[in-house]
């Protein structure tokens, strides 16, 4: 079954240095992302740091609020993160609207990066 996403979840694609050094709590999501459970805490735990990207990411679906719906748009986000070699996500919002009497959705998020601290030497998770 999928994890249920709302404005606020995080998301982090499924890489092997990521999962194995963090051992975070996740539900499997899409593909190779997974919604987390708790990520800030365990990062700084283990001297990891979450980068903010001001970006904002959005994909537009047809459709209602719904799980699949949402997972769609999603979909679409994680292939434009894949081109920019992004790791991890915020679902910052979601917006429900109608073009002549047609519903459909945006879904927003933030891009992050979720690395080894270490100043200007910084190692992306691959």
């Amino acid at each position: 079954m999928t994890p249920n996403v709302q404005v606020g979840t995080i998301l982090i694609e499924d890489r092997p240095l990521v999962t194995r050094v963090l051992n975070l709590g996740s539900e499997s999501y899409s593909a190779k992302w997974v919604v987390l459970k708790v990520l800030d805490q365990k990062l700084r735990s283990v001297g990891w740091n979450r980068s903010f990207m001001a970006e904002e990411a959005e994909a537009t679906v047809f459709g209602s609020l719904a799980a699949k719906n949402i997972q769609k748009a999603l979909k679409r986000i994680f292939l434009k993160m894949r081109k920019q070699n992004f790791n991890c996500l915020e679902v910052t919002k979601m917006v429900e609207n109608r073009f002549l009497g047609v519903p459909y959705i945006t879904v927003f998020t933030h891009p992050h990066h979720v690395s080894v601290l270490g100043g200007a030497n910084d190692r992306f998770c691959t």
